[in-house]
């Protein structure tokens, strides 16, 4: 009778920590599913292969799960206090009303505008 109760303990046993195991590897991806993270479906493949490699890498996809939130981003700010996206959009702005003012003094025709704009033309070339 003894021998059934330790088979029994044995099997569930074994069950336990085999489900367990791939349980706990899911952790990463249902932290980038809920924070709606633009990789979640690397983590969650990347979670399957951990289990290849004996959750060596886990960890790492753990933090990178907890690295994005939909209401900061990625969480990196400037001195300022405004996000790198923020920034590049006010840059872009910058540039397209920098670029339609150089067209515009363009078409004025002043040649010594012209030169000042682009410095290595020459006049007469």
């Amino acid at each position: 009778m003894l021998d059934y109760v330790a088979l029994f303990l044995l099997v569930f046993s074994a069950t336990v920590v085999f489900y367990g195991i791939i349980a706990i590897h899911d952790i990463p991806y249902d932290i980038a599913h809920k924070r709606n993270h633009p990789h979640q479906d690397a983590i969650h493949v990347a979670g399957w292969v951990s289990l290849l490699t004996l959750h060596v890498i886990w960890p790492f996809l753990w933090i990178w799960a907890t690295l994005y939130r939909a209401d900061r981003g990625w969480g990196f700010k400037n001195e300022d206090g405004e996000t790198d996206h923020h920034q590049l959009g006010n840059l872009e702005q910058q540039v397209r009303e920098l670029s339609h003012r150089i067209q515009q003094l363009e078409q004025q025709g002043d040649p010594a505008l012209a030169t000042a704009i682009h410095p290595t033309t020459r006049e007469g070339e």
